[in-house]
């Protein structure tokens, strides 16, 4: 290619160097496309484009099926072009089948898989994934446990090997136990703090009710889980009858058979039948949950309704309406409330499928100020979709983008076989993938709007708000009747929310001259150290920090001096980071904090001026953890503080939830301790002594990814 591109480029200096030469150019070329020139003046070009193709059904290759000695189902897509084999081995076993009370069993059985298995270990598993050219996995959904392999299609022996071991023979080392649990409880606790999240798990347990689809993990449901438990409810599970296997790739059904039943050789039996389970509770007139976020300056919001299950005929119009009223930056929802309103980045919808009961849901997250005129509008936007016809031209847009998109997720071998793992799971007919998209395309207004009525009912929708809910409660019960609940699900009442909390402060007779050390854990492994010292200087309090990473590169020293009443005098910080020197400076003096700093960001080190005035009882945040231990806290409820970031040199309201009462033990010992979360960009949570001698017990990072323990 390179030197056709140069002789162009020369061929065009020329012709610009030559005016003879362009004159004789234009004559030949003048002279060849006259006459075709002439043509297409005579015949304009089309004002309209043509009418589009019929839809065809999917091109999909024909599935080949078996039953293996020992009842799994084998579903086989043959597919030579590709140079993969994709496995999907599928159970009924997610976590609504889980015990009560241990809700994220099936999710930590499905982290474990993969860490240890026959005579292999977790590093040498990822080894032999690694040198197969392949990938593996497991997950836990609400209805399926499912295990995926791919391997090149050389090494599809391998794969199947490996798929054996791992679900026949899982060896669940109690080390590994342990480092998942905490990887599931650190994303539980980084979950506490986040809206989203908060706003699911009440969206969930509105919904379903009494129904397992309502029952969510939580820190102390997933603690209480034991090795025993798992391994009984995998060997009660994942069992071989009632499971299906999907092939998909460069391999035939003969020899699928022959590398399971090696793979899976003395596996037997059969799961049991699940029980009747309650029906998602009847609603005539809908309630607003509002999930109470001191300080929140924006506030997330869900609507929703139950559907139907799987294989209903409703299926179809549903997707479509769905597609109109928010599934993408084209629907409905992102168009009035962000494009029209401004009072959003963006609100969509979703329809989800469940074995029973799926739901649909529209969710925006919106300024505090607009929330009720937010929820009214995304109530009016579903009463729209069921009550309005729908336009041509929205219409014909909704079905193009689904049948066009469709062929992009059938791509790959994996797609295929997770495609038609859904699809059998779920009941489906045999056909259903192949006429996926002339069954979308064949869907009528008539029937959008029949589907819309059906799906989103927003007289008897569930209503979730997440914000400060005293910011919002007056506004939102004008709209509907308002359940206030805290971010721990237990419900409160209007006179509850901040008051008698909010002007919680520390107490500076119960701060003791202390000295105090730490580990810094990352994962569950040591990577640093801190010591904390509290001493005593005349009328106040000098706070010392001294902490150090070597594998970050950090080391940093910082003495914050208190007043009387524990009011900031000053801050000094001096350390290295990532071998960059950082430094804090601040003083304050008449109620105003003035300095400069030095601080790294994930962009390089910022200078920063300090100059803030300072409110009544301001906290300086490489102090908070000290505080936090002096303030006679509740056993529940909510407060908030005022916090100098003093690195950036901002105020900040910081909004914490206590969160009850346990004990943990660390290095140093057992601890009855009382547990803090900290909301914000990046949440933090506390346990901190629950009587004398008041200090700092732990407090977790990044949901506890990064932990700082007492040592002594």
């Amino acid at each position: 290619m390179t030197p056709i591109v140069r002789s162009t480029v020369g061929v065009a200096a020329t012709i610009r160097g030559s005016h003879c030469l362009r004159h004789s150019l234009l004559a030949v070329l003048l002279a060849a496309f006259a006459p075709t020139a002439l043509s297409a003046q005579a015949a304009p070009y089309p004002t309209s484009p043509p009418p589009a193709a019929p839809i065809e059904p999917a091109e999909f290759p024909p599935f080949r099926e078996a039953t293996l000695s020992n009842g799994v189902r084998v579903v086989v897509v043959e597919q030579r072009d590709h140079p993969v084999v994709s496995m999907s081995l599928a159970f009924p076993a997610g976590e609504a089948y889980t015990p009560v009370g241990k809700e994220g069993l099936s999710n930590l059985l499905a982290s474990l898989l993969t860490k240890g298995a026959g005579t292999r270990s977790a590093e040498e598993i990822a080894e032999l994934i690694e040198g197969a050219g392949g990938s593996m996995s497991a997950s836990a959904g609400p209805d399926f446990f499912t295990v995926n392999v791919s391997m090149l299609a050389p090494q599809a022996g391998r794969g199947f090997a490996l798929l054996g071991d791992v679900v026949v023979r899982p060896t669940l080392p109690p080390r590994e136990i342990e480092l998942q649990r905490q990887q599931l409880l650190s994303g539980l606790r980084l979950a506490q703090g986040q809206p989203a999240a908060l706003a699911s798990r009440a969206f969930f347990t509105t919904l379903y009710g009494a129904h397992p689809y309502a029952r969510q993990a939580t820190p102390a449901s997933v603690q209480g889980i034991t090795r025993e438990e798992l391994v009984a409810y995998k060997d009660a599970r994942l069992r071989p009858g009632g499971a299906l296997l999907v092939v998909a790739g460069d391999i035939g059904l003969a020899e699928v058979q022959r590398l399971a039943e090696q793979a899976f050789q003395g596996w037997t039996g059969s799961a049991s039948e699940a029980g009747t389970r309650p029906p998602p509770p009847a609603r005539q007139a809908g309630r607003i949950t509002l999930v109470h976020r001191p300080g929140s300056v924006q506030s997330t919001i869900i609507v929703g309704n139950t559907t139907f299950g799987p294989r209903d005929d409703g299926f179809y119009p549903a997707v479509v309406a769905n597609r109109i009223l928010g599934e993408g930056a084209e629907g409905r929802l992102f168009a009035i409330l962000r494009e029209q309103r401004g009072w959003t980045y963006g609100a969509y919808s979703s329809l989800a499928r469940r074995r029973d009961v799926g739901f649909l849901v529209a969710q925006a997250d919106v300024r505090t100020a607009v929330t009720d005129s937010a929820v009214t509008e995304m109530v009016a936007q579903m009463r729209r979709i069921g009550t309005e016809p729908v336009s041509a031209a929205e219409l014909a847009a909704a079905k193009n983008a689904l049948v066009g998109s469709f062929p992009l997720t059938i791509e790959t071998a994996s797609q295929v076989a997770g495609a038609v793992t859904t699809a059998r799971l779920f009941g489906l007919p045999d056909d259903y993938l192949r006429t996926y998209r002339t069954k979308l395309a064949a869907v009528t207004a008539a029937e959008v709007r029949a589907a819309g009525a059906r799906v989103a009912r927003p007289d008897e929708a569930v209503i979730v708000v997440v914000g400060d809910a005293e910011k919002l409660y007056d506004a939102l019960r004008a709209i509907r009747p308002v359940t206030i609940i805290s971010a721990q699900g237990d419900t409160l009442a209007p006179s509850d929310l901040m008051g008698a909390t909010a002007t919680l402060r520390p107490d500076p007779a119960r701060l003791v001259a202390r000295r105090d050390s730490f580990a810094v854990m990352v994962q569950g492994n040591p990577f640093g150290a801190m010591v904390r010292e509290t001493v005593r200087d005349g009328d106040g309090w000098i706070l010392r920090e001294v902490s150090t990473i070597p594998a970050a590169g950090l080391d940093q020293r910082t003495e914050v001096r208190l007043g009387p009443g524990l009011a900031l005098r000053s801050l000094e910080q001096r350390g290295t980071a990532g071998g960059q020197e950082m430094r804090i400076d601040v003083a304050v003096a008449e109620g105003r904090a003035t300095g400069s700093a030095r601080t790294p960001t994930p962009q390089g080190m910022r200078d920063t001026t300090v100059n803030v005035m300072l409110p009544a009882g301001a906290i300086d945040d490489n102090a908070v953890a000290t505080l936090l231990a002096t303030i006679p806290l509740p056993a529940s409820g909510s407060f908030s503080l005022p916090v100098l970031a003093s690195g950036q040199g901002t105020m900040k309201t910081v909004a914490y939830t206590v969160a009850g009462r346990e004990s943990i033990t660390v290095p140093a010992g057992t601890f009855d301790v009382v547990r803090v979360d900290a909301q914000g960009e990046q949440p933090v949570t506390y346990w901190v002594t629950a009587s004398a001698p008041y200090r700092l017990v732990k407090l977790a990072l990044n949901g506890g990814a990064v932990e700082v323990v007492l040592v002594k």
